[in-house]
């Protein structure tokens, strides 16, 4: 044992009360505090998993503490030992739809007909995600819609910065679009899924397929509760919903700045918009502020952001000032019109639940085929609990079956 591993072992050993303390004082506060909706059917779970998730993420700062691992990695490590679920008549493979990598999901029960594809686009800010994650809920999806599923593992910042998860994105969906016969699937009906960021992946790979007027085109979106926007970060789901559950707004903050490769200190002034330029707030509160929000989603209490002086450092770390960052919400008419037909799961408990609802009033606005369902009992994350036996929620029945009835109708 050498002199460095004797001083690492004695640093452990000096540290592990402190540890101790500090893991059970955090613990105690969690799930004391834990906001719990009066709506939900499974209050101990979602107890349970807000104060997991927030552990995990403890953990993974103690972890980077001490020397062992980032936090991200720790993060990433922890996400991918989720059980895969159930694989009866399901032929997995991967391969690469030129460059990217992705994992395909095929029904070996016989069919007639050529079969509908589902591009699936997962979540995670960008950082975290990967096919062992979001094996469980790939396989359902193919399995009970009787459809090719193809999970799409797009590189992950901060290692790669924007605009390669895009690009990743439009390049395995228009890889598929253009060789779908292949896989045994209708070009016509291809349909692309995303939660969370990857709805804003959704959201943005059909907003530059239209630019390109891509043939086929796709044949729906399916938004799960996506995220889509850094411009107003005070909406009112933001202020009713900062404590979670799961997903807190100084987590939602953190991990945003993570991906940027921003060091912003001043987070408080950011959430309080000081990141955007007046001209910007003119030009967009017709489609992005909360007098867009219809009343009944501010019952719960909502307070304007007090008036904060504009910050160009902020503006410029967070990238305002590249137009390709821009949320596919602030997009024209002309584009918002040419978009697919839309299925939009937003959930009551959500920090990010009114991008969803912005989101719904511009392709409303815009006579967009929209199906919309709102979860009043529903959080964030809600769709990763899909065939976990006695921990999956009832909210996440519903959800997934709703949206499995869309895929089947289309």
């Amino acid at each position: 044992m050498n002199i460095f591993h004797r001083l690492f072992m004695l640093y452990l050993y000096l540290c592990t009360p402190i540890l101790f303390v500090e893991l059970s004082l955090f613990l105690y506060y969690a799930f004391k505090n834990t906001p719990i909706p009066s709506e939900t059917k499974d209050p101990v779970k979602l107890r349970l998993y807000h104060v997991v998730s927030l552990l995990v993420f403890r953990l993974g700062k103690i972890s980077e503490r001490l020397g062992i691992c980032s936090q991200i990695t720790f993060v990433r490590f922890m996400l991918n030992m989720t059980p895969a679920g159930e694989k009866s008549n399901l032929s997995i493979r991967d391969t690469k739809f030129e460059h990217v990598p992705v994992r395909i999901y095929q029904p070996t029960s016989p069919f007639t007909q050529p079969r509908k594809g589902l591009i699936y686009l997962h979540g995670g800010c960008g950082i975290f995600g990967s096919n062992r994650g979001y094996e469980r809920v790939c396989r359902h999806l193919a399995r009970k819609s009787d459809s090719v599923v193809v999970y799409v593992e797009y590189r992950l910042g901060p290692e790669h910065q924007h605009p390669a998860q895009l690009l990743d994105c439009l390049t395995a969906t228009t890889y598929f679009l253009n060789k779908s016969k292949d896989y045994g699937v209708d070009p016509n009906s291809i349909i692309l899924v995303g939660e969370s960021s990857g709805g804003a992946l959704v959201a943005a790979v059909c907003r530059e397929l239209v630019k390109r007027s891509t043939t086929p085109k796709i044949r729906a979106q399916i938004l799960i509760y996506p995220f889509l926007q850094i411009m107003d970060l005070s909406l009112p789901s933001h202020q009713q919903n900062q404590f979670g559950p799961a997903l807190t707004r100084p987590r939602a903050m953190k991990l945003g700045l993570v991906y940027m490769n921003a060091n912003i200190q001043d987070v408080e002034r950011l959430m309080n918009n000081a990141h955007v330029p007046e001209f910007m707030k003119m030009k967009y509160k017709k489609w992005l502020s909360a007098d867009c929000i219809p009343e009944e989603f501010k019952a719960r209490g909502y307070k304007p952001p007090p008036p904060i002086p504009f910050s160009k450092e902020l503006y410029e770390q967070t990238r305002l000032n590249d137009e390709t960052m821009l949320s596919p919400i602030l997009d024209e008419d002309a584009i918002v019109q040419q978009l697919p037909q839309t299925y939009l799961l937003t959930c009551e408990y959500d920090l990010i639940r009114d991008d969803g609802l912005l989101y719904k009033k511009r392709l409303e606005d815009n006579n967009v085929a929209l199906t919309w369902n709102h979860m009043k009992d529903g959080f964030h994350g809600l769709i990763m609990f899909v065939d976990t036996g006695p921990l999956e929620f009832s909210c996440t029945k519903t959800a997934i079956e709703n949206i499995l009835k869309f895929i089947r109708g289309l």
